[in-house]
């Protein structure tokens, strides 16, 4: 049964407007703001500018008028948090609830749903940006409670809050009927072309993910390449996919570039339809000083990946993260006919699995789980190759899985603090 209170709920209300009553700054103009010749370049050749941070003086450092939104994490937050910044607001917000008579771990998922909110409008009123803020991972695997979440974050600023959904079944089911309500999402922990294919068709979100850099880093720490372009490789393909479903009649779902690692990365994807840009990787590209007559799209290109000797990437199901086949196509297609306000987790897995891709969304036990969250956000090869060439796993899913974990491990940490506090 789902832990969330109905989005319209008394309680609901309640805390929407608490949440609203705690950020008493002034809201900034996009026009206060200084202009960059350079990022207005960059932002010439289709690409949205968004930084990849919760941290306020670090965003300060670099915004400009060019920059349009912020996202926010589960890590991201934690790192917010726990440097004290809230510990005033968890003992008046526990109040709030327990007079209303929550109890219980409901009480800590309530804090952790406002302090996400606040910060979020601390955002978007100190850069005039759209903020992207994330779901609880508790209810990750709670279609219903993901739903009801999602509509309270959106109820509290319509305007400019971003719903993140994270990609499980369940979240594939609720961010569909979010999506069908008008509200924007940015799907999140996607990996390569081929989910981002499922996640249009089925979610049909505004913005979908490619977190590049752990691909690179999944490819390098395992000694399976080099680990350069295959993130790169995996973004592009994506987007070009997105683009052909759009093309076909599809919904139109935009290309995030996440987890970007530095400039030459910005420098090598400009035209991609979104950077998420940590604050370091934007100030790489600052410091490469590329002339403005570089500026330009090179989302034309397929830069070419080089695995190590010895590994056959088809074998090893490393083309996983650019290939979208006919078959995955059609398995996409099944999951997408599902009813979403009646199909359950189970029956997106059986229509996926029913067609021949049921390695998306590897079924994990008690020990793989606890395996995962050991090796932390990089899968280690040799862990889950078996089952990759047998069929039951792929690297995307995996991947997927790691970075779920980890979201967990620093959304923990952030529970653990405000457990501390009440």
């Amino acid at each position: 049964m789902s832990r969330a209170p109905k989005h319209d709920s008394s309680l609901a209300r309640d805390v929407a407007a608490f949440c609203q009553q705690q950020v008493q700054d002034a809201q900034q103009q996009r026009s206060s703001f200084p202009s960059s010749e350079l990022w207005a370049a960059v932002a010439k050749t289709g690409t949205s500018l968004w930084l990849d941070t919760g941290d306020v003086g670090a965003a300060r450092e670099l915004w400009v008028r060019e920059f349009e939104a912020l996202t926010t994490n589960n890590t991201l937050l934690n790192k917010e948090v726990q440097k004290g910044i809230y510990d005033q607001l968890v003992p008046g917000t526990a109040k709030l609830l327990r007079d209303k008579g929550v109890a219980g771990d409901d009480v800590v998922l309530e804090i952790a749903f406002v302090l996400n909110a606040v910060h979020g409008l601390k955002l978007v009123r100190t850069f005039d940006a759209d903020v992207s803020v994330e779901l609880h991972t508790a209810i990750s695997h709670d279609a219903e409670a993901s739903y009801q979440y999602g509509k309270r974050f959106h109820a509290i600023c319509p305007d400019r809050f971003i719903v993140k959904v994270p990609l499980t079944p369940a979240g594939l089911l609720a961010a569909r009927r979010l999506s069908d309500d008008g509200i924007r999402l940015n799907f999140t922990l996607g990996f390569s072309a081929r989910q981002n294919w499922l996640i249009a068709q089925l979610a049909r979100p505004t913005w979908v993910n490619v977190f590049m850099g752990r691909i690179n880093a999944f490819v390098s720490d395992n000694k399976l390449g080099d680990g350069k372009n295959a993130g790169e490789k995996a973004t592009l393909a994506s987007q070009r996919g997105l683009r052909r479903l759009a093309n076909q009649g599809g919904p139109k779902v935009r290309q995030i570039g996440a987890s970007m690692r530095n400039g030459q990365q910005v420098a090598d994807l400009l035209g991609l339809d979104v950077f998420t840009m940590p604050t370091g990787a934007a100030k790489g590209y600052l410091d490469l000083k590329p002339a403005l007559d570089s500026v330009t799209d090179k989302t034309g290109g397929d830069p070419a990946v080089a695995f190590a000797a010895g590994i056959d990437a088809a074998k090893e199901g490393l083309n996983c993260f650019w290939d979208i086949t006919p078959g995955f196509e059609k398995a996409a297609a099944a999951a997408a006919a599902l009813d979403p306000n009646k199909a359950t987790a189970q029956d997106v897995l059986g229509a996926l699995a029913a067609n021949g891709a049921g390695d998306l969304f590897p079924q994990l036990s008690a020990d793989d789980a606890a395996r995962v969250t050991k090796e932390s956000k990089i899968p280690v090869y040799k862990s889950w190759c078996e089952r990759v060439r047998a069929g039951s796993a792929s690297w995307d899913g995996m991947l997927t899985a790691a970075a779920l974990a980890s979201f967990t491990e620093d959304q923990n940490a952030l529970d653990d603090r405000i457990r501390g506090l009440i």
